[in-house]
């Protein structure tokens, strides 16, 4: 009995680890989204550019993030989950590292892109819980790495102020770095190879359709103001970008080897959950891009509140700390 309890505290133990290890990248691949969000009104002048040219880099890295999820999850499953989570931080490693050497626009946006596509942490590490945990551990372990894409946004802006009023601006890329190469070691030391394959042929056709259809749309989402919500440029990125996602769905409908179950998707829980997901985070989001330079717009306007980036930071925090509080706790 005795050895039984010291195998089941172990057990305990390590799935703690795991869960912490996976917790934390799914922690850094957030916290790339919210890093530079501090910088954006000084971004023209650092990088010797225009505004609407500025934006792209934090633009480049939501598009990559929305490309990189399903597409990482089908690798995971066919070529194993730990190979495709230590992928996926090597590039936010190259990304970083690009980043803090770059001084030009264009690199910054290609360092930014391979920082987005690190998102793929969360996917393969949700479904890398589901191979390894107890099934009474999964749902708050589940909901804890959720938990870390609001929390990584409320460290990630108050952090990336402080710095950016400190120091030099490249100070943030050479933190993630570190981070990464941290992260990258803990998930090959701790991180278990998962089992659980699903052999196949990888959908050339349906990853190259939801590329293209998904950075179409929020292209003209997130540029719609700049370009003008009338504009050609906007109404045909939008238009052709749902055209291709219907035909996307056509074909993976028809595919055998489809990137995404369709019929799954449809089921009404998942698509129910699915759509308040995507409501969610397009609150999340915009939230974390416009409050925080709305805070330091100058009292004088009459609308903003004249907060330092720091001040501006901090007040993203409580959000992401009480998801984290109301996120319930995996069992042991």
């Amino acid at each position: 009995m005795t050895a039984t309890l010291r195998r089941n505290r172990a057990g305990a133990s390590s799935d703690g680890l795991l869960i912490a290890v996976l917790c934390l990248g799914g922690l850094l691949a957030s916290l790339m989204q919210s890093l530079v969000v501090p910088l954006v009104g000084q971004l023209p002048h650092l990088l010797d550019t225009t505004s609407d040219n500025a934006s792209w880099v934090i633009t480049s890295t939501l598009l990559a993030s929305s490309v990189a999820m399903p597409i990482a999850g089908r690798l995971g499953d066919m070529y194993g989950k730990r190979l495709i989570l230590l992928t996926s931080l090597l590039s936010l490693i190259a990304g970083s590292l690009i980043c803090a050497l770059s001084h030009t626009l264009l690199l910054t946006v290609v360092g930014r892109s391979f920082q987005g596509f690190a998102m793929g942490l969360v996917p393969v590490g949700i479904s890398l819980m589901r191979d390894e945990l107890h099934a009474r551990k999964i749902p708050g372990a589940v909901a804890l790495m959720s938990a870390m894409l609001s929390v990584g946004g409320a460290i990630g802006i108050p952090f990336g102020a402080y710095i950016s009023e400190h120091f030099d601006y490249h100070t943030l890329f050479w933190f993630s770095l570190a981070l990464g190469i941290v992260t990258l070691g803990l998930v090959y030391v701790v991180v278990p190879e998962s089992p659980t394959l699903s052999p196949g042929r990888f959908d050339v056709v349906g990853t190259l359709g939801l590329t293209v259809g998904l950075v179409s749309v929020l292209l003209s989402i997130t540029k719609g103001q700049s370009w003008g919500w009338t504009s050609a440029a906007t109404i045909g990125c939008a238009i052709g970008g749902v055209l291709v996602l219907l035909a996307w769905g056509w074909w993976e409908l028809r595919t055998r080897d489809s990137l995404v179950d369709l019929r799954i998707s449809a089921r009404r829980p998942i698509l129910l959950t699915n759509l308040a997901s995507i409501m969610v985070g397009f609150a999340m989001f915009s939230l974390m891009l416009t409050m925080p330079q709305l805070l330091q717009i100058p009292e004088t306007t009459d609308y903003g509140l004249g907060l330092t980036m720091l001040g501006a930071g901090l007040w993203m925090v409580p959000g992401g700390l009480v998801m984290m509080a109301l996120s319930p706790s995996p069992r042991c």
